[in-house]
């Protein structure tokens, strides 16, 4: 019997390494996240991460190998149709969707914007597919003279609302986003996303005040089962939102992935027991989905010389899973998400080291496993526990 107590997940959100063998299907042949921005960076430099054995993993060629692994390690596939981040974070907690969620590559049709306008009491500007940034270079000039929304998707299944602090208060953005995520539930979209700017033209900037509202999720969620036996369950940066507030105790919102990591420290030092659950978006908005492999590269360095803070606060019944919800690789073409493999690393001071735990069949084997330490079951996945337990 194991006497692990508290687990903790951080999802380093778009880090794929390397295609799925239907990444064709998905336009996304040749993929490679962590591999490709490594070269395009001229190397990363990965010393803990590296320590716990990520260049181990089938298919990581870009990272130092150690013989000596301070953590367990392996590879998931995502059994889910699809490559978004609501699908990848709920197939951890044990939903594998067997429908891929509806995408609109020639931008949405008119019946769903009639309807936008008519109940959001907006008009809008775009309502079709482009880049975060590129869309409020071309519209935001005429939003802010018209009042009218900036609405636009990407190849994933997300209906993206943006406007301008100054012109559109927080709380009337998020309004609106709750008013298209009821009528969109229809159409089976996955996520509705408030994203807020500020600036002037050619100058306008993002803020961290992003909101996410996706569909409900169809099942009962790991977190949901450790809830119900009374542990605590903490969603740091957008965790409460990808899992519609269910399965949660408290939720802590984030401002960068630095902030991320230093919220996971104050959990750590509040919560003896139960799930934190963290993810880091910055990786996938902020430098995946704008083409950036160098600051994407410069991101996971600052992040990995952190990671020692964390291993710190670990005790002998503490388990730390680090993973990745799909890929983004910034060197391709495309500025959206990419179907591929994620990394998996797992260490514990009370547990094996330097077992390669393979390439498991799906994400939701990472909720059975912590589904076990917490002495429930997920309904989907197979447990590696006790492969890890010495």
């Amino acid at each position: 019997m194991h006497t692990l107590k508290r687990a903790v997940i951080i999802v380093f959100d778009s880090l794929g390494i390397g295609e799925l063998p239907d990444a064709g299907d998905y336009n996304d042949a040749g993929s490679d996240t962590l591999d490709h921005l490594a070269i395009a960076a001229g190397g990363v430099d990965l010393e803990n991460l590296s320590s716990m054995g990520l260049g181990l993993i089938e298919g990581v060629d870009s990272i130092k190998k150690t013989s000596a692994p301070s953590a367990s390690y392996g590879r998931m596939k995502e059994a889910s149709p699809g490559k978004d981040t609501a699908t990848g974070h709920w197939e951890m907690s044990g939903i594998i969707l067997k429908e891929p969620f509806p995408t609109y590559p020639d931008g949405f049709p008119a019946e769903i914007m009639e309807k936008f306008t008519r109940l959001s009491g907006y008009g809008y500007l775009g309502g079709k597919p482009a880049s975060g940034t590129g869309i409020l270079d071309e519209f935001g000039e005429e939003h802010l003279k018209t009042g009218k929304l900036i609405v636009y998707t990407s190849a994933d299944s997300v209906f993206q609302i943006a406007a301008h602090e100054e012109l559109v208060p927080l709380d009337e953005l998020y309004r609106v986003c709750l008013v298209a995520r009821k009528f969109l539930t229809e159409y089976r979209i996955s996520r509705v996303i408030a994203r807020p700017f500020i600036g002037s033209p050619g100058n306008f900037k993002r803020t961290a005040r992003r909101r996410d509202y996706p569909v409900e999720p169809p099942g009962e969620l790991v977190l949901e089962k450790i809830k119900a036996l009374g542990k605590p369950v903490i969603g740091v940066g957008k965790i409460g939102d990808i899992f519609v507030h269910r399965g949660v105790t408290s939720e802590v919102h984030t401002i960068s992935d630095s902030d991320g990591i230093d919220k996971t420290i104050e959990a750590l030092k509040e919560y003896k027991e139960g799930l934190i659950f963290t993810n880091l978006v910055d990786f996938d908005t902020v430098y995946g989905h704008r083409n950036d492999p160098k600051g994407y590269a410069r991101a996971l360095e600052m992040i990995d010389k952190r990671i020692p803070e964390i291993i710190a606060l670990l005790g002998e019944q503490d388990v730390l899973f680090m993973t990745a919800d799909h890929g983004c690789d910034p060197t391709t073409p495309s500025t959206d998400h990419s179907r591929e493999y994620v990394p998996l690393l797992v260490y514990g001071k009370g547990l094996k080291s330097g077992v390669d735990l393979g390439t498991r069949d799906t994400f939701a084997d990472l909720g059975q496993t912590i589904a076990e330490i917490f002495g429930t079951r997920s309904s989907a996945g197979v447990s590696f526990l006790k492969e890890i337990i010495g």
